[in-house]
C-alpha cells in the first residue's frame, strides 16, 4: 500500500493531516499496522489532553506486541475516533482512512516530519 501523497510521516510511523483551522488528524501508517500483526486493543489520549512531539501519548496492541504510540506534534487532543476503540482492527484494514486516532489542535510541530517519498525511503532502508 502507497503512503497517501498530502500526508506527512514521523519516523515513529504516525501519519499527520493538513491542517483544518489549526487541527490535524493523526493515525499510524500502513507500515505500522504490518508490522504490528493484528491490532487488538488501542488505548488513546482523551480529548482535551495536552500531548507533546515525540512523546508517547497512547498504546497499540496487537496479538503480537504491545507498541507505545507518539504524538508527531505538540497540542490539545481535540477528538479521539472511538470507532477505533470499539473495533482496533480499524487500524489494520484502514489505517488511513476509517482507523485514524485522534485530532489534535497543533501548537508546536517539530522539523523532521517526512514527505511521503521521504518516508518510503525511510521505511524501505533507502
Amino acid at each position: 500500500m502507497s503512503n497517501p501523497q498530502q500526508l506527512r510521516y514521523s519516523k515513529e510511523h504516525e501519519w499527520l493531516s493538513a491542517a483544518e483551522d489549526g487541527v490535524s488528524t493523526v493515525g499510524i501508517t500502513s507500515h505500522a499496522a504490518d508490522a504490528l500483526g493484528d491490532v487488538v486493543f488501542v488505548q488513546l489520549p482523551e480529548a482535551g489532553e495536552s500531548v507533546t512531539a515525540g512523546e508517547p501519548c497512547g498504546e497499540l496492541e496487537s496479538t503480537k506486541s504491545v507498541s507505545d504510540l507518539y504524538a508527531p506534534v505538540s497540542g490539545e487532543i481535540t477528538e479521539i475516533n472511538q470507532d477505533v476503540v470499539d473495533d482496533p482492527a480499524l487500524v489494520n484494514s484502514a489505517p488511513f482512512e476509517g482507523g485514524w486516532l485522534f485530532k489534535v489542535k497543533i501548537s508546536d510541530e517539530p522539523d523532521g516530519l517526512l514527505s511521503a517519498e521521504e518516508y518510503t525511503a525511510f521505511t524501505s532502508g533507502g
